[in-house]
């Protein structure tokens, strides 16, 4: 199975953000706790350029405290400061905030050397869909102003928001790479919902899932754990690859119907029932 998935509604929103680059000081990349890597778009460094830029990690109650500390480690020791945060329940927004007023204050200082006036510092929320942008927007401002909504493509348009005197937000349109040559970045886009239901087969995904987070614990059992599996669907998941595991449990569940099924195992792990499963550990 191939995963494309780009809109058009995705390609009309990342030339109108290329314009608007023009106009921004700071630039908040949020990607998902859950594939960090993943969710990492490689035009980011370019569309960054010199602007000041700060790394958000969302859906941090997706993973482990203890996965989240190895994550942090693993990008500071890259030089990289990240921002943990659960956009939903507001957790890590102080912080970020925080930040962000911070890179407004480095900017107006280099304003006043040059002799012009203090501006409110432009920052722009850039990531693949489904993220979590809006909601940390939201957040950020202390009340709904943006649609938030657990699923792709509900934002497509650019809007400015003022979060206060000192701090003008830019919601985007989640923006994904023209085409995703990394096929298993794709899979994990598609089991985390960060990607359009129509560009993927929910059987395929759904077992590749169960494949995956199998390889992850044998890698490191420390860091995550299929219990959750086992215990919500009363099947040993380490007796059987991911698709032959996906038509037991249906024929036990859903009397072999393997498509209801399928998306009940993705909502279930894309809910957080079946417990804190990431998809990707930090490379060693």
């Amino acid at each position: 199975m191939k995963i494309h998935w780009y809109p058009g509604h995705i390609a009309k929103a990342e030339r109108a953000l290329k314009e608007q680059l023009k106009r921004v000081d700071v630039v908040l990349e949020v990607r998902d706790a859950r594939i960090p890597l993943a969710t990492h778009h490689p035009q980011m460094l370019n569309w960054v350029g010199s602007k000041a830029r700060i790394l958000v990690i969302n859906r941090m109650d997706m993973i482990s405290p203890r996965l989240r500390e190895e994550w942090e480690s693993w990008f500071e020791a890259r030089g990289e400061s990240v921002y943990f945060t659960n956009a939903e329940h507001g957790h890590g927004i102080n912080a970020l905030a925080d930040a962000v007023q911070s890179a407004g204050v480095q900017l107006n200082q280099r304003r006043f050397d040059r002799g012009m006036l203090p501006r409110p510092v432009r920052a722009v929320v850039i990531g693949f869909p489904n993220v979590g942008k809006s909601a940390l927007i939201n957040r950020l401002l202390g009340r709904k102003v943006v649609d938030s909504a657990r699923r792709a493509g509900v934002t497509r348009s650019l809007r400015w928001v003022r979060i206060s005197d000192q701090i003008e937000l830019l919601d985007t349109p989640g923006v994904i790479p023209t085409r995703i040559n990394n096929q298993d970045n794709a899979l994990k886009l598609a089991i985390c919902e960060d990607i359009g239901e129509a560009a993927y087969d929910n059987q395929v995904v759904a077992a590749a899932m169960v494949d995956l987070l199998l390889g992850l614990e044998a890698t490191d059992d420390t860091l995550i754990s299929v219990s959750g599996f086992k215990s919500r669907y009363k099947l040993d998941a380490l007796s059987s690859n991911g698709e032959n595991y996906l038509h037991e449990v249906a024929k036990e569940r859903h009397q072999g119907d393997v498509e209801r099924m399928a998306r009940q195992m993705l909502n279930d792990f894309r809910t957080g029932v079946l417990g804190q499963l990431p998809l990707e550990l930090p490379p060693i």
